[in-house]
C-alpha cells in the first residue's frame, strides 16, 4: 500500500521544490510512495534517485480527458491508499477511487477544486483557519508546516565567481521575480546601503523590469540576478543577511530556511512572516513596502554581531523544535495512518 503524490505544474518555484523535498524525506522514513507529475527533468531525476516510481502526465486544462484516468490506473498499479494533490491543477485531475484524497494547500486556494476530498493540509495555521471560515469541516483540516534542513556538506559559494568582494556585506533575496515578492523594495533599500551587495535568486516575469530598475537606481553594479538555483543551501551559507520584503506571503519558507542555515533575516510583516517571526527574538519585522525600514533593519544587524548571533541561534532553535524534517514527517505519517496508510 502506498501514498500517491500528484503535482500538475511544470515550472520551478517554492511549492515545487518543497514537493520533492517532502517526498524524499518520506522516502527516507520508509513511506512507500509513487508520484504523478507534469514533465520536469530535474524533478524526474530526483524522484528516480529517491526510488519513487513516477509517471509523467499532461495535466492540461478542462479538455484534458486523459490525465485523470491515467492517474487512476497508476494509482491502482501501486495499490494507493492515500492520494495527495499538490495545488489546484493536481486536485482537478486527482481521480476518485478506493483511496483517500488529501489536498495540500500552501495558499488561499479556491476550495472548489477539493470538493469531495477527504482532508486538507494547510502549511500555516492562518490558512487552516481560512479553510474552516470557507465552510470546510474543522475536523478535516490539519496544519502541517514545511520543514527546513541545512545539508551539512553545503559549502558557501565563491563570492569572487559572482563579482562580489569577500569583505562586502552580502544580502540574499530568494523568490520568484514577481510583484508579490517585492524585490523592488530590496533594490530601493540597497540605495541606502552603499557598501552592500545583493544577490537575488529566482526567475519570473519581472526580470527585465527589475534589471532596468537596478540600473535606474544606480545599484546594478552591486546586484547579481542569479536565476533559478539548485544550490540554495550554499547561498544561505554565503550571505550575511537574508532580506525578505514580500508583500503577500502565506508562509514564508525562506524565513524557515534562513533559520535552518543560521542566517539572520529581515522580513516584511506580511501574513506568513508575521505569523512566524517573533520580532527582535528570532528575526526582524518591518512594514510592508518600506525600503527605508528594510535598510534600517539591515544596518542594525550589520552593526551588531551579537544581535545577529542571537537571532540566528533563536531561529535554529525554532527549526529544531517546530520545523525539523523528523517533526514534520511524523505529522504526515500520523495523517496517513488515519486513512489506513502508516
Amino acid at each position: 500500500m502506498s501514498v500517491l503524490h500528484l503535482l500538475g505544474t511544470a515550472g520551478e518555484g517554492g511549492a515545487e521544490t518543497y514537493f520533492v523535498d517532502l517526498v524524499e524525506a518520506l522516502a527516507r522514513a520508509g513511506v512507500p510512495q509513487a508520484a504523478v507529475i507534469r514533465g520536469n527533468a530535474v524533478r524526474e531525476t530526483r524522484l528516480k534517485t529517491a526510488g519513487v516510481p513516477t509517471k509523467v502526465l499532461r495535466f492540461g486544462g478542462p479538455i484534458d480527458i486523459l490525465t485523470k484516468p491515467a492517474a487512476a490506473g497508476f494509482a491502482t498499479l501501486h495499490r494507493t491508499r492515500v492520494a495527495v494533490a499538490w495545488m489546484n491543477r493536481a486536485a482537478r485531475h486527482t481521480p476518485r477511487g478506493p483511496w483517500a484524497r488529501i489536498g495540500r494547500l500552501g495558499g488561499y486556494y479556491s476550495l472548489k477544486y477539493y470538493k469531495g476530498f477527504d482532508h486538507l493540509v494547510a502549511n500555516t495555521e492562518d490558512i487552516a483557519e481560512w479553510v474552516v471560515s470557507q465552510g470546510w469541516p474543522a475536523g478535516r483540516v490539519t496544519c502541517i508546516p514545511n520543514f527546513a534542513a541545512a545539508p551539512p556538506k553545503a559549502e558557501p559559494v565563491d563570492r569572487a565567481g559572482l563579482g562580489t568582494p569577500a569583505d562586502a556585506p552580502l544580502l540574499l533575496a530568494m523568490g520568484r521575480l514577481h510583484e508579490n515578492k517585492a524585490h523592488d523594495i530590496a533594490l530601493q533599500a540597497l540605495v541606502e546601503l552603499p557598501d552592500a551587495y545583493l544577490w537575488i535568486a529566482g526567475v519570473g516575469p519581472l526580470e527585465a523590469k527589475l534589471k532596468l530598475m537596478a540600473e535606474a537606481l544606480g545599484v546594478a553594479p552591486r546586484v547579481r540576478f542569479l536565476g533559478w538555483r539548485t544550490d540554495a543551501s550554499a547561498l544561505y551559507r554565503t550571505a550575511d543577511v537574508c532580506v525578505f520584503p514580500s508583500r503577500f506571503e502565506p508562509l514564508g519558507n525562506v524565513v524557515i530556511q534562513s533559520w535552518a542555515h543560521g542566517l539572520p533575516v529581515v522580513a516584511a510583516a506580511s501574513q506568513g512572516p508575521r505569523g512566524l517571526i517573533q520580532d527582535g527574538k528570532d528575526g526582524l519585522l518591518i512594514a510592508v513596502d518600506d525600503p527605508a525600514a528594510l535598510a534600517d533593519g539591515v544596518r542594525r544587524l550589520l552593526a551588531d554581531p551579537g544581535l545577529r548571533a542571537r537571532l540566528a541561534a533563536a531561529g535554529t532553535h525554532r527549526v529544531e523544535a517546530e520545523f525539523s524534517e523528523g517533526a514534520v514527517v511524523a505529522q504526515w505519517k500520523s495523517l496517513f495512518a488515519d486513512y489506513g496508510e502508516g
